[in-house]
């Protein structure tokens, strides 16, 4: 039985639409990400799961309750890592991990919890003297103090540098392998492939596609990319008609096709036909960022 439920979801701002008709379901144990353009509702949406925006029409549960009427039962339940937030300037991280661990009954270690996290060496400094990274560090600390069952995580690793990063997906990892269920919200094409089980894209407050990364890819316009540079010019033409072709590109004498496997065949068949070599031949699979642009431009 999924653990979130988010059916028919609208919400609007002064009568325009920022959530409209959202609808997915997370099963326990999951992470399940959320992607799209800036304002495609994404934010939105997850307030709602969280209860901190009402909706206007739709269902939303976790746990089968609601988080606007049960409200209080869903943060026993629920932590959240919100895209801004702000503590008080002279609280030191320290005070922070423990003034939050005293409002749950069973919280988490907050030392080791602090350690894992890159926090360990600050925890006597005080919230406004953090750096951007230790301040969203201590934010994702922040809402794994309480052991919840669901973690809600907006932007999880924005402004942390490539090795903070992966050493929080690992720890994100390592949650998920202790059952916690996982609603992830990201800008990062290679953070939703290395984490999410599944994926829903939104565009314009609506879900333009729902699936695994790689289901993702597969049913985006291209899913092979094929690059090279021919020893003899090629038709523009020629190189259009390709099957499976859903986009070419020239440059600095450089050709990159953006097409299907059956593309990849055709290729090679049209550079055999003209007896050109492919110099630097490059065959590669589509990635996430690809079929991101790809499902979100067929929406527009």
């Amino acid at each position: 039985m999924p653990i979130i439920e988010v059916d028919g979801l609208r919400k609007a701002y002064a009568g325009r639409p920022a959530v409209d008709g959202v609808s997915f379901a997370v099963d326990e144990g999951e992470i399940f990400g959320v992607l799209g353009p800036n304002g495609a509702g994404k934010t939105t949406t997850v307030e709602c799961v969280m209860g901190l925006r009402v909706p206007d029409t739709g269902t939303v549960r976790v746990a089968g309750l609601d988080p606007v009427a049960d409200h209080d039962r869903v943060t026993r339940l629920l932590g959240a890592q919100l895209q801004t937030s702000e503590l008080q300037a002279k609280l030191t991280v320290a005070e922070a991990l423990r003034l939050y661990s005293a409002f749950h009954p069973r919280p988490a270690d907050w030392r080791r919890l602090a350690e894992r996290l890159g926090l360990g060496a600050a925890l006597g400094t005080r919230f406004g003297r953090l750096s951007g990274g230790q301040k969203q560090r201590l934010s994702i600390a922040l809402a794994l103090i309480g052991n919840p069952r669901v973690v809600v995580l907006d932007e999880l690793t924005t402004g942390l540098d490539p090795r903070a990063r992966r050493d929080t997906w690992q720890l994100i990892e390592e949650i998920r392998r202790g059952g916690v269920t996982v609603l992830l919200v990201t800008h990062f094409m290679e953070e939703a492939r290395r984490l999410c089980d599944r994926v829903a894209v939104i565009d314009q407050g609506r879900v333009v596609a729902m699936d695994t990364p790689s289901g993702l890819i597969g049913k985006a316009g291209s899913s092979t990319v094929i690059s090279f540079t021919p020893s003899h010019p090629l038709e523009d033409t020629e190189l259009a008609e390709l099957p499976g072709a859903v986009s070419t590109e020239r440059k600095q004498g450089r050709i990159t096709i953006n097409g299907t496997d059956e593309t990849v065949n055709a290729v090679i068949s049209l550079l055999a036909r003209h007896r050109v070599t492919a110099h630097q031949l490059r065959v590669s699979e589509a990635s996430l960022d690809d079929a991101f642009l790809d499902l979100t431009e067929q929406a527009a």
